[in-house]
């Protein structure tokens, strides 16, 4: 009995696994369609290890997948981070530290609850490389 009952959990464990990451799927597959939403009609660039973000017009989070870095000269600079994007949420706020003009792969970014109380910590990432989209000239 003993045995059945530890096979029995196992198999719940691995099914609401599957249904977890079935969910995550869907959360990326819906970040993704979001940044190709905002990058059509744009070309990718040489990607840079270090991005002057102090110069940024914003930052915009697309849920679970990047961080969209608006530039003064029209250049979108997309970060994928090298850890933790499922902690990226559209209605959070990212924090990094020290509080610097330049961000590079590598740095840790806080991701933070928009609204909540303190500003609770959603997580944080850990930023890959910026790619440069710059629009398609016709």
């Amino acid at each position: 009995m003993a045995v059945e009952t530890r096979m029995t959990a196992a198999a719940l464990a691995v099914a609401a696994l599957m249904v977890a990451t079935g969910q995550a799927a869907a959360a990326d597959d819906k970040g993704e369609a979001s940044l190709a939403k905002i990058l059509d009609g744009r070309v990718a660039g040489e990607p840079v290890t270090c991005l002057e973000t102090g110069r940024a017009f914003g930052a915009e989070i697309v849920d679970r997948t990047a961080i969209v870095y608006r530039m003064p000269d029209g250049a979108l600079y997309v970060n994928r981070p090298q850890a933790g994007a499922a902690s990226l949420d559209r209605q959070a706020v990212l924090q990094s530290r020290p509080l610097i003009n330049s961000t590079c792969r590598g740095d840790r970014v806080d991701v933070i609850e928009s609204g909540g109380k303190g500003g609770l910590a959603r997580g944080s990432v850990l930023l890959g490389v910026f790619t440069p989209y710059a629009k398609i000239k016709r």
